[in-house]
């Protein structure tokens, strides 16, 4: 889309769905990127463990009723 809301007129670029000036040509980040990470507090890890925990806590307060 352009700035007037109309379709980009410039074909898209070889294997991609946007054209070079939209973004056809960034591949984005390399799978596996480590470099973008700030300190992965929302890795599948830890949001594993913690749905994990929440599981826990719940039947433990279901134990205490």
């Amino acid at each position: 889309m352009t700035r007037k809301g109309t379709a980009c007129q410039s074909p898209a670029v070889k294997g991609k769905r946007r054209c070079r000036m939209h973004g056809g040509t960034n591949p984005g980040a390399p799978i596996g990127n480590r470099h973008a990470w700030k300190h992965g507090g929302r890795s599948a890890e830890v949001v594993s463990a913690a749905q994990y925990l929440r599981q826990i806590a719940k039947l433990v307060g279901e134990l205490d009723r």
